[in-house]
């Protein structure tokens, strides 16, 4: 019985470790991620987008939308590329699966809307592709080296 309260109790802890983790991780990231992007969509992107897509931008940004991404981004980066960069101690691993997390995600928009949207710019594509797989391999770079600070 007692063997049994203890495996328990130690399952527990893990849990809450690995809650703790995340929460700390994603606590990280968030502020690199918005950071990064930001600088990105106001200094680069603002009038690429504007000249490549004006036709389909609305008037005002879609907050929700756009938040529930950045967090959902966040917390995919969290679990699947920067926790095990860190149980690896490799910042290459958080380097190259960020990456290739980045290229996925952004992938799934892009080429989507390229597949169904007509006249959607293939430039679009591509540059969202390279800027996904930078800002992802970016995030959990910088989260990675930060996380091993605190």
């Amino acid at each position: 019985m007692s063997v049994l309260l203890i495996n328990l109790w130690t399952e527990e802890l893990t849990k809450i470790n690995s809650i703790t983790m995340f929460i700390k991780l994603f606590l990280i990231a968030l502020p690199v991620f918005f950071a990064i992007d930001m600088v990105w969509l106001v200094l680069v992107a603002k009038k690429f987008y504007q000249k490549q897509l004006g036709f389909l931008m609305k008037p005002d940004i879609g907050w929700f939308a756009a938040i529930s991404f950045y967090f959902l981004f966040i917390a995919g980066l969290v679990v699947f590329v920067i926790t095990p960069a860190i149980e690896k101690n490799s910042w290459s691993h958080a380097l190259i699966f960020g990456a290739f997390f980045g290229l996925v995600t952004y992938a799934t928009y892009d080429l989507t809307n390229l597949a169904t949207i007509k006249d959607w710019p293939v430039l679009v594509t591509i540059t969202d592709l390279i800027w996904g797989s930078v800002l992802a391999a970016s995030i959990s770079v910088v989260t990675y080296f930060i996380s091993g600070k605190i």
